[in-house]
């Protein structure tokens, strides 16, 4: 258990880590995808205002300049213009500002670009803007190769420092976290420590208990006393064997030791030594199960579980009522249930609680029923040490279904 609950810690701490990184990096990527198109796309805009060139800024006029123009970005800048007539026909191309793309390469990508009806975008490395002058349309082409590397670079220089940081503080979490969950596992030992021992010590005295209303009943005979004694000693010991035996079941689930096991005949077995009870209840039992089945596991756990679910069933379900019991082979798995009509009902928010220790569905905890409600922790503790499911459903008819799959 402590070992599962620090996987989970660190699977939970290492998963928030990793959304939080993943956010910031495509945080910060998009923050400079976009202000690489917003640059090209000035700059484009300025072209296409100057039919395709830069126009001559005199740094000593005071001309009005449409963003934070630099000197040397017409020198920097890589361009070229295709000029289109109403017909589509090429007028005029011009690409003495680059070198890359000659004049049958313009016109392909303008051709291209017209095909895509779309106002501006990427050509291959080119950002391109569609204007339209008079009765001509003007493509102007910005090469962003050198822009596009830098943002591929720095997307992948991003990704590298955020995963190398995660791996780092992976191994520095799955170091420190022993230290962390220290106090819990030493917590957790102490409380299976003192259920074990005091499972123990109650024992005794709840023996000499029942020894001696056996002494009394032969000298003064029965009566309602001693009947009370008996019977509530048997509830005390019935009570600490469960407990005894599901702290044990957790500390030793994984190495249970298991066999092939003919689980079809151990369950009709167990079954059928509950149909006098459920007789004397008058209720019915309705079985049925698919015989030669068999798993890996333990025949005194699956008595165990078998018991606990018809003794669960059989305490909660009304007079004159039919509780069924199933046992079938669906795909790879095989599937065990056991239903029964709720005497009062039960709701969802119960559903998720019932296999928790101690937990009853009757807040009163009315003791009429004999139930301590840790007889489901018990049945899931057995479930989970056979590498099985268990879940409960509610019906809308108010019948109520634990169902048991063992993988095959």
């Amino acid at each position: 258990m402590i070992k599962k609950l620090k996987i989970k810690i660190i699977a939970l701490s290492m998963a928030s880590l990793f959304l939080l990184l993943s956010l910031i990096v495509t945080g910060l990527n998009l923050l400079n995808y976009n202000a690489l198109i917003k640059d090209a796309d000035m700059i484009l805009s300025l072209l296409s205002q100057n039919k395709g060139m830069f126009p001559d800024f005199d740094p000593n006029k005071k001309q009005p300049m449409p963003f934070e123009f630099s000197p040397e970005l017409p020198h920097e800048s890589r361009y070229f213009s295709v000029l289109l007539d109403k017909d589509g026909s090429v007028i005029l191309t011009d690409t003495g500002k680059i070198a890359a793309i000659d004049t049958e390469a313009a016109v392909q990508y303008a051709q291209e670009v017209i095909s895509d009806n779309k106002e501006h975008g990427f050509k291959d490395k080119y950002r391109y803007n569609i204007t339209v002058e008079n009765t001509e349309t003007r493509i102007t082409f910005l090469d962003c190769g050198r822009k596009i590397d830098d943002f591929y670079n720095y997307l992948f220089t991003s990704i590298l420092m955020a995963l190398s940081g995660f791996a780092i503080v992976f191994v520095i979490f799955v170091f420190i976290s022993g230290k962390i969950i220290k106090p819990i596992a030493e917590s957790y030992e102490k409380q299976k420590r003192f259920i074990t021992d005091a499972g123990h010590e109650i024992k005794t005295p709840l023996t000499i208990i029942s020894a001696n209303v056996d002494v009394l009943e032969m000298d003064i005979g029965k009566n309602e006393c001693l009947e009370d004694i008996s019977k509530q000693s048997k509830k005390l010991k019935e009570l600490t064997d469960n407990l005894i035996m599901l702290t044990r079941m957790e500390e030793t689930q994984e190495n249970i030791q298991k066999v092939a096991i003919p689980l079809s005949e151990i369950i009709e077995d167990t079954v059928n030594d509950f149909k006098s009870l459920a007789f004397s209840q008058s209720k019915e039992l309705d079985i049925n199960i698919q015989p030669m089945l068999s798993i890996n596991g333990n025949s005194q756990a699956i008595e165990q579980l078998t018991s606990i679910l018809l003794d669960n069933a059989l305490k909660y379900s009304p007079k004159n009522s039919v509780i069924k019991i199933e046992l079938t082979k669906q795909n790879k798995n095989i599937v065990f249930s056991v239903t029964n009509e709720a005497v009062n009902g039960i709701n969802s928010d119960s559903i998720s609680k019932i296999f928790d220790r101690f937990y009853r569905t009757d807040v009163s905890r009315n003791s009429e029923t004999g139930g301590h409600g840790i007889g489901l922790s018990v049945a899931k503790a057995i479930v989970k040490a056979h590498n099985g499911k268990i879940f409960a459903r509610v019906f809308k008819n108010s019948c109520f279904c634990i169902t048991t799959t063992f993988p095959i």
